[in-house]
């Protein structure tokens, strides 16, 4: 049943998507489709066989793909390729699975959004110097969990565990780098809870004026403040956060050192948040109504 409205989802916005690619990049468009040899799979097909990857607790995608999808899911894919023809095919809806994602599968802003960045290695610490595929892209950095080569995946997310925005970044960035955390936060408003890897002084103001109210624990070497009795309670709820980094990690396979491309990487990380968002049950916090019209009332 999940896998058929994934395809109904996807199809609906590709068409939709295609339309309104065609009207701006015609002749652009005419001249790639020359290019090439033409895919028996559509590219909703192929979105909805990579996302639900994500949703078969298969721990690699060429196992999925051989087993399953081909033995299994044929009757509802009939013209399916190759493995190595499908994972030629996966660069080719990068920009589509990515559009799907921010245009249709983002929650709605409800005034509590809850920020946090998740690392992603690309490879062991120790083969950093040979690790070829990310050359350039990787870096390394330090994180609680001692150093790693890779990625920052940077999240908001709501009360109700629905993704706001996302982006990804080079592992040396910053949480509290204040262009990535405006680009993050561009449509949020009300309080956003975070770790104490977000205090500035300077990011604090920036958000304040954009309607925004950072709220963070203090560090040992800093003298300690009041806060707003919500506001303690909301920073005690932000395992929030770290529990959907968790699922992301640990259900849907986000970290993972077999990528042999950048892009098949990226398709790879998108996928996974467009499962996550089909995912039945999502972490979350409840806020009752009266709560949540005090806190509207306290927006800026």
């Amino acid at each position: 049943m999940i896998l058929t409205q994934l395809f109904c989802d996807i199809d609906d916005f590709c068409k939709e998507f295609e339309k309104e690619l065609e009207k701006r990049l015609i002749n652009e468009t005419n001249q790639n489709n020359k290019k090439g040899r033409k895919s028996r799979l559509t590219k909703s097909e192929i979105i909805t066989i990579i996302v639900y990857f994500h949703m078969a607790k298969f721990r690699t995608f060429k196992d999925y793909y051989i087993s399953y999808v081909q033995k299994q899911l044929k009757d509802a894919f009939k013209d399916l390729v190759s493995y190595n023809r499908f994972v030629e095919l996966m660069p080719k809806v990068l920009l589509l699975l990515t559009a799907f994602m921010i245009r249709k599968r983002r929650g709605k802003v409800t005034g509590v959004s809850f920020i946090d960045s998740t690392i992603i290695r690309v490879c062991h610490i120790k083969r950093e110097k040979q690790h070829k595929v990310f050359k350039g892209l990787a870096k390394k950095a330090k994180s609680s969990m001692g150093w790693y080569y890779g990625f920052k995946l940077h999240l908001v997310v709501n009360d109700k565990g629905e993704i706001l925005s996302f982006l990804f970044t080079p592992a040396n960035v910053n949480d509290n780098n204040k262009e990535i955390v405006k680009k993050l936060t561009k449509e949020i408003f009300g309080k956003l809870i975070g770790d104490k890897g977000y205090i500035s002084k300077e990011l604090f103001k920036e958000l304040y004026k954009e309607s925004i109210e950072l709220i963070t624990k203090v560090r040992k070497n800093m003298k300690n403040k009041l806060l707003p009795l919500i506001d303690k309670l909301l920073l005690r709820k932000r395992a929030l956060i770290e529990s959907i980094n968790d699922e992301l990690k640990n259900i849907a396979m986000l970290e993972h050192t077999r990528h042999r491309s950048p892009t098949n990487a990226f398709v790879n990380w998108i996928s996974v948040l467009v499962a996550y968002t089909y995912f039945p049950k999502k972490p979350s916090i409840k806020i009752y109504e009266e709560d949540r019209e005090l806190l509207e009332g306290m927006a800026f």
